[in-house]
């Protein structure tokens, strides 16, 4: 069966080429040879080409810090607690994992609020490492930036 409808599509193919040509006229004996071949001259013509362009040397300038400005610190804030306990008890977790934290008193319109942070340190890099840390623990922390004081 689908022998059989290739086939008729093959007869319906020839068919619609001899329909294209002219009654009376032969078919082409040798139709490739009617077209000619596209000629190629970029390969000669562009090793023969040469172009000379002037480009200024850049000037070197010193490497700086990358990582931040010489002033300019990062704090992590390791929380924030009503009372002194809970930032010492935090402050007591840091500690064991051999960081440096230290416990800031703040006065807001809110109350009093005692503030555990780590640092400063002076590369963003560093803050990240010991965030890292942290988040080992299970404390999360809060990267603070501090402009030039």
């Amino acid at each position: 069966m689908l022998s059989g409808v290739f086939l008729s599509f093959l007869a319906y193919l020839a068919s619609i080429q001899n329909a294209d040509r002219a009654p009376g006229e032969a078919p082409d004996a040798n139709p490739a040879a009617a077209t000619p071949e596209p000629s190629y001259e970029f390969y000669t013509v562009l090793p023969e080409q040469s172009y000379e362009v002037d480009i200024p040397p850049r000037a070197v300038e010193p490497a700086a810090d990358i990582a931040t400005p010489a002033r300019e610190t990062y704090l992590l804030q390791a929380g924030s607690f009503r009372t002194l306990e809970d930032a010492d008890r935090r402050r007591a977790q840091l500690l064991l994992l051999g960081l440096a934290p230290t416990v800031q008193e703040s006065d807001t319109e809110n109350g009093r609020w005692h503030r555990v942070y780590l640092g400063p340190f002076d590369r963003r890099a560093e803050a990240l490492d010991a965030r890292k840390q942290t988040a080992s623990a299970g404390i999360d922390t809060l990267l603070l930036r501090r402009g030039a004081q």
